[in-house]
Parts: structure tokens; C-alpha cells; sequence
């Protein structure tokens, strides 16, 4: 554990839990923490987990602009659910891109763990931009991949980050219980 990952791990528990109060401060904060992490994952050959940070942080500032700025009237967007075609699509999709990054980072690096850590990039990437467009769904994805992330990362020696994962997977509980009951929830 190093300093580095302790300071990045803070900030993630403070993102998430700021995402679970629907804070658009939750964008920035967030922003942090996936620039740091992606050092710490390029440092233990993580690279699909690296570019999966890079790629977040891109959609850091997708999310903090669709929670403040979208709709006719700039007030931000309200908790909604997906239909079934479109979860069906998201699942599709993450599988897809999860195969491709897969493979590639099987034949042309070093990675660790080169399947599980596309797949977990794959559905991230997922569970973000649902996030980030205020979906419900994106509670029960992030509590399963949560839970393997913790799993990968206390096989990669990264006990702190197993454990702000641990933590995460508790928060999107909380959160997918708090955004369920949100009154302005639109289905």
C-alpha cells in the first residue's frame, strides 16, 4: 500500500458516497481518484483496469455535465430505469468490448490478469454511463462487479483498494436503495 493508493482510495469513497446523495460534486472528486488510479493499475500491470480510469475520466466530465446542465431546462437529470431492450443492449455491448479488449491484452501485453480485468473494464464502462445518465441500473451492475473487482485485487496484493471495493459494493447498495425511492424516479 502506498501513500498514493491510500490518497486515491479516500477520494473514491468520497465520490461514490457523493453519487449515492445525488451531489454533482461526486464528478470532480471522481475525476481525481481515476487519474491516480490509473498510475496505480499501469504500476501492477492492470492495463485493461489503466485504461478503464482514462476512459472514466472522460466520462467524469460527461456525468458532471449531465447532472448539472442537462434537459430543456439545465436542471440536471432525474433517476430513471432502463426498459429491458436497453439493458439487454448495455450487456451486449459490455460483453463485446470486454471480449475484444480481452484478447488483445491476452496477445499484445503482459497483463496479469488479462480476461477478467477486460471483462471488468467491459461492464464498467457500462455501469458508468448509466451512472452518469442517472439509471438505476447501474446499482445491481456495479454491486456484481464490485464484488469481483475485491476479488482481483486481493490477488493482485492490493489490500487497500480490496477494500475501498468492498466499500463501494456496500455503497451502491445504499445507493441503488436511496435512487429507488427517489420521488422524482421516472420510469
Amino acid at each position: 500500500m502506498s501513500g498514493l493508493e491510500l490518497f486515491a482510495a479516500a477520494l473514491g469513497v468520497i465520490a461514490v458516497w457523493l453519487t449515492v446523495k445525488q451531489n454533482p460534486w461526486c464528478w470532480p472528486v471522481g475525476l481525481v481518484m481515476v487519474l491516480l488510479y490509473s498510475w496505480i493499475f499501469f504500476e501492477v500491470k492492470l492495463y485493461s483496469d489503466m485504461l478503464l480510469q482514462v476512459i472514466y475520466a472522460a466520462l467524469q466530465l460527461y456525468g458532471w455535465r449531465q447532472w448539472t446542465r442537462a434537459g430543456v431546462t439545465h436542471d440536471g437529470r432525474h433517476v430513471s430505469v432502463l426498459d429491458g431492450k436497453s439493458v439487454a443492449l448495455g450487456l451486449a455491448v459490455g460483453a463485446v468490448g470486454s471480449l475484444l479488449l480481452g484478447a488483445a491484452m491476452a496477445h499484445w501485453t503482459d497483463a496479469a490478469q488479462p480476461w477478467l480485468d477486460a471483462a471488468l473494464t467491459g461492464f464498467s464502462l457500462v455501469a458508468q454511463l448509466w451512472m452518469a445518465q442517472k439509471r438505476l441500473q447501474c446499482w445491481p451492475l456495479w454491486i456484481a462487479l464490485d464484488v469481483i473487482f475485491v476479488g482481483l485485487f486481493i490477488y493482485k496484493e492490493l489490500y487497500l483498494t480490496a477494500a475501498l471495493y468492498g466499500v463501494f459494493a456496500l455503497l451502491a447498495v445504499q445507493g441503488w436503495r436511496t435512487w429507488r425511492a427517489d420521488p422524482a424516479l421516472r420510469t
